[in-house]
């Protein structure tokens, strides 16, 4: 792969700069007001947080507001395969990644302002969110929480014109505390008084009497799922409700029952962003969104070939307990409709609940291959993974890579074509769409 430019920057950053997150806003305020504090300077800001589904609801988000003809900058993290990936700036026609010079530019600038000060590679790459922001046109900007919400370098923002809270769940318990209510607590960091807020679907009612009387408190008008909108299943079709009625629409281009109500989520934050949405408009989104890395069918490429033929290849990056049940059940749906025998190719993180994410797929997967995540210095080893597949009741072994656990596949099963889900970490879905010569675009 070719190095870019930007990521020859970054890669100095990195040597200069501690790893990983530093939860506080005082260096990243530092830097911003020495770059003329380009956070003030943008148009209106739907700011989203959540443990899960924060992604989609971006994905969401932009698709509403494009089809309805307003141009949006988009900032999302992680990035699956280029560290452009984070950056969507706003075009006619639709948001385009940051063009590499721009974005190596835009980071030599940031760090020249830094004046070699201490400082985390996330928080460089987020002033530099806010500088190619505010200086090229846009109508709305859509900016995704890094980690938790109330120290992440993103909660800058004075003003947001919304911040949503997508379901909050247990993940990064080391940075955000170990029980759902103190993080939910980190997540309604982003709810500034007065602003809107729309508060998603939540698994727990703990975590979602946090936020809601985070937002009475700070005088905020909310919009809770289920209370004020929501969205259900209805003859094949979406059917989102709100106060201003129904809207009938075509179910989301995301697979997963879960994405109703990160639709849902979507379209009321717009709308409480003050953006005009036509129904017309919410049509084509639904049809047209696009989310790579979750749930999302692999494209022809290099590893799809090396699959038994006619298998159905899926994608995925959710890497915690609460991610596992959603994407198991979005599996079982297509269970239901077009049965075939599951498999599950598999790497992870040893900062991930590894048992927790397997015993979602209990019953519905027939075998388990656990491979490596050569991209993460953190990857646990197949064979530990294996272990903990076992340890949630599933059947398991290890295999060196995802091309091998393919072709394994292809030269064992001589049942139908297969359904074969590769998941458990975003490092894993960005290593496997670069293999497979397919990144996001």
């Amino acid at each position: 792969m070719t190095t870019l430019a930007a990521d020859r920057e970054i890669e100095s950053l990195m040597a200069l700069h501690p790893k990983g997150f530093d939860l506080s806003l005082d260096r990243i305020s530092r830097l911003l007001e020495r770059l003329g504090n380009p956070q003030d300077q943008l148009p209106p800001v739907i700011h989203i947080a959540g443990t899960n589904g924060k992604g989609s609801c971006a994905a969401f988000s932009r698709a509403l507001l494009e089809a309805a003809g307003y141009r949006v900058h988009v900032h999302t993290s992680p990035h699956l395969v280029n560290w452009h990936e984070r950056y969507r700036l706003a075009a006619d026609g639709g948001g385009r990644l940051v063009d590499d010079k721009v974005f190596a530019e835009a980071i030599a600038r940031v760090a020249k302002a830094n004046q070699g000060q201490k400082i985390t590679v996330f928080e460089i790459l987020t002033a530099v969110t806010f500088v190619l922001f505010s200086e090229y046109p846009a109508d709305a900007v859509i900016l995704e929480v890094g980690l938790g919400g109330r120290f992440d370098a993103t909660n800058v923002i004075a003003e947001p014109a919304v911040s949503v809270i997508m379901p909050v769940s247990l993940d990064h318990e080391a940075y955000l505390g170990d029980r759902v209510e103190l993080i939910a607590a980190e997540k309604a960091g982003i709810i500034k008084r007065g602003c809107p807020v729309v508060i998603g679907a939540q698994e727990s009612e703990t975590a979602q009497q946090v936020l809601i009387e985070t937002a009475e408190r700070l005088d905020c008008p909310a919009f809770v799922y289920g209370q004020d909108f929501l969205a259900y299943e209805e003859n094949g079709r979406m059917v989102y409700q709100d106060e201003d009625g129904l809207m009938d629409l075509p179910p989301p281009r995301l697979p997963g029952r879960h994405q109703f109500a990160n639709a849902a989520a979507a379209i009321a934050a717009v709308k409480a962003a003050g953006f005009e949405i036509s129904h017309r408009a919410a049509e084509k989104a639904m049809a047209n969104v696009i989310w790579p890395g979750r749930m999302q069918k692999l494209p022809q490429g290099r590893l799809g070939e090396l699959a038994p033929k006619g298998a159905d290849i899926w994608l995925d990056g959710g890497h915690n307990p609460g991610a596992g049940v959603v994407v198991a059940e979005a599996l079982a749906e297509q269970e239901e409709k077009n049965p075939r025998p599951l498999f599950l190719i598999s790497g992870m993180i040893n900062t991930k609940d590894q048992s927790g994410y397997f015993r979602a797929f209990k019953g519905l997967v027939r075998h388990v291959y656990t491979v490596p995540v050569s991209t993460s210095d953190a990857g646990v080893p197949n064979d530990e993974l294996a272990t903990r597949a076992i340890e949630a009741g599933l059947s398991a072994e290890p295999v060196s890579s995802v091309a091998n656990a393919l072709m394994l596949l292809r030269d064992t099963w001589d049942g139908p074509p297969p359904r074969i889900l590769i998941g458990g970490s975003l490092y894993l879905a960005g290593a496997v769409l670069a293999e497979n010569g397919t990144p996001p675009v």
